[in-house]
């Protein structure tokens, strides 16, 4: 009992020195993320976040400035000073997010189907709460809390060399961001951020109705079949769930704060003009991509054509048309169309990567190398990552490709398969041990047969393996004959032998060890 008062001491103080006061609320909390700790993540985190959620809407940046006017705003009256930042994404999908420390991002998506200046302002004040109150910052927290018991099971993953895989396309903790903006908020927290965020819209001067209608809109979006509800169920109502609740809960805030002031029809209307105007192109991008994931690739790509002739500044449009060339396995004529994208946008990465692949693929790996690190510095990928370990591989520089290929491996794709595959293939002559797990049986004439397991992510052949016996104090004292599995095993599988060895008793055996000498990713 006293060992157990005394284990749980540091834990008391930890706790203790984590308390703190809700900058929303004022309610105590436990907070382990400190606020210049919320600030760096979301840092670190915004400009992969917003490349892996399809860059910034350049087309028309006066619709991001727009959006910052509106957020800057209602960010001036919050309850918490951060660096808050406002920015619209070039994505169909209608969906907001925040990052700890204040990183905020509305998709062009979601801004098509608000009805005025006050929606907007609503979708803002939300996500400035969810920033503001700490909401991401109370994941980490309960991530660093996991962690505790979750120790033992690494280590004991550690020890019985289990490796894992985080699937994810982004590499290199460039997917973190993408896991927290993906979080679903749980009910307290979105009921809070509704009430805070009406809040904020009265003080300066914003109708807290629209908060209303914004609900009741989601709501019914919710219950409806159709295109415009599985866009927002995949986008905003898969980490912001509407609720019947969340209405009336703001009908009551709207009465409580006084119904009236600024709607902002006109100046929404016209501040989204421009935007109406080639909204056209970006419907018919849209059902490109469905055509494309069906592979009626002259369909898609006469869509997009469509889509230039209405907007032609648009350089997603022009770096889908490099897509659907790679596709159809003409990598030459995808170049252009990269070329034009990059010439659009230099700062995605997507067009970059693509171009990279198709230099590539035409043999010019020189400009592939310099494409494809262009778009790692944006947003590391899994085939980047793949390709560049490829060319260093192909160069020589086997330490570099190995860097890439397991960076790749980490994304649970083929891609990231076939750079596994190729990570073990130039480690398996090294560390043959690292990849096949032994062990010795006896059976029941007493002979013992050697059991083997391919730990790794590639199917082996070849394994061969050396029984030796140690002594108490682990050298060597004898060696038996080479054991040598022919057979391919699987990743996950075993094989069994008989090693020639017998006349062991059961308490020699922990003294029997097997040595792998050699294994071969098979072909």
């Amino acid at each position: 009992m006293r060992i157990a008062k005394l284990l749980c001491l540091p834990l008391l103080a930890l706790l203790l020195s984590a308390c703190g006061v809700n900058p929303v609320t004022g309610k105590k909390e436990i907070q382990f993320v400190s606020e210049a700790q919320e600030i760096k993540i979301g840092e670190q985190h915004y400009s992969p976040t917003k490349q892996s959620e399809g860059g910034s809407f350049d087309v028309l940046p006066d619709l991001s400035a727009y959006v910052n006017e509106v957020g800057q705003k209602l960010a001036a009256v919050a309850d918490r000073k951060l660096p808050y930042e406002f920015v619209v994404l070039n994505n169909p999908v209608p969906n907001a997010w925040a990052l700890p420390g204040g990183k905020i991002a509305v998709n062009v998506g979601l801004l098509s189907e608000l009805k005025n200046e006050a929606e907007l302002a609503a979708v803002l004040g939300h996500e400035i709460v969810h920033a503001a109150a700490r909401h991401g910052a109370k994941a980490q927290e309960r991530g660093t809390l996991m962690q505790v018991g979750l120790a033992a099971a690494q280590i004991g993953a550690a020890i019985s060399d289990v490796d894992s895989t985080v699937a994810n396309l982004a590499v290199q903790g460039a997917g973190l961001g993408a896991q927290m903006i993906q979080q679903k908020y749980g009910r307290d927290q979105e009921l809070e951020s509704d009430e805070y965020g009406m809040k904020y819209m009265k003080l300066v001067g914003y109708d807290p109705q629209g908060a209303v209608t914004l609900q009741e809109t989601f709501v019914r979006l919710s219950q409806q079949q159709g295109g415009k509800a599985q866009s927002f169920l995949e986008g905003l109502f898969a980490s912001h769930p509407p609720s019947e609740e969340r209405v009336a809960k703001n009908k009551e805030h709207a009465a409580r704060l006084g119904l009236g002031g600024d709607v902002g029809k006109d100046r929404y209307d016209a501040r989204l003009k421009p935007f109406r105007k080639i909204e056209p192109a970006y419907d018919k991008f849209e059902e490109a991509m469905v055509a494309a994931r069906k592979k009626e690739y002259p369909k898609a790509q006469s869509l997009v054509e469509e889509a230039i002739k209405i907007e032609p500044r648009e350089g997603r449009f022009h770096e889908f048309l490099g897509e659907m060339q790679l596709a159809q396995k003409k990598p030459e004529q995808a170049l252009p169309h990269y070329q034009k994208a990059i010439d659009l946008n230099p700062d995605y990465f997507g067009s970059y990567l693509g171009a990279g692949v198709a230099q590539y693929q035409t043999g010019n790996k020189a400009r592939a190398e310099e494409w494809l690190t262009k778009s790692v510095e944006l947003l590391p990928t899994a085939p980047a990552a793949y390709y560049l370990g490829t060319i260093s591989k192909d160069r020589g520089d086997r330490g570099k490709a190995m860097e890439y290929f397991r960076a790749a491996a980490g994304s649970q794709s083929q891609i990231g398969q076939r750079a596994a595959n190729e990570f073990v293939r130039m480690d398996l002559p090294q560390n043959p041990g690292n990849y096949v797990a032994t062990q010795g049986q006896l059976d029941a004439q007493g002979r013992v047969v050697l059991v083997v397991q391919n730990r790794s992510p590639a199917p082996l052949a070849g394994i061969q393996v050396t029984p030796v016996l140690v002594d108490a104090s682990g050298r060597v004292t004898q060696q038996g004959a080479p054991v040598v599995f022919n057979a391919i095993v699987q990743p996950g599988q075993q094989a069994a032998a008989q090693t020639g060895i017998g006349g062991l008793t059961q308490a020699q055996l922990p003294y029997l060890r097997f040595r792998v000498d050699g294994a071969k990713v098979a072909e």
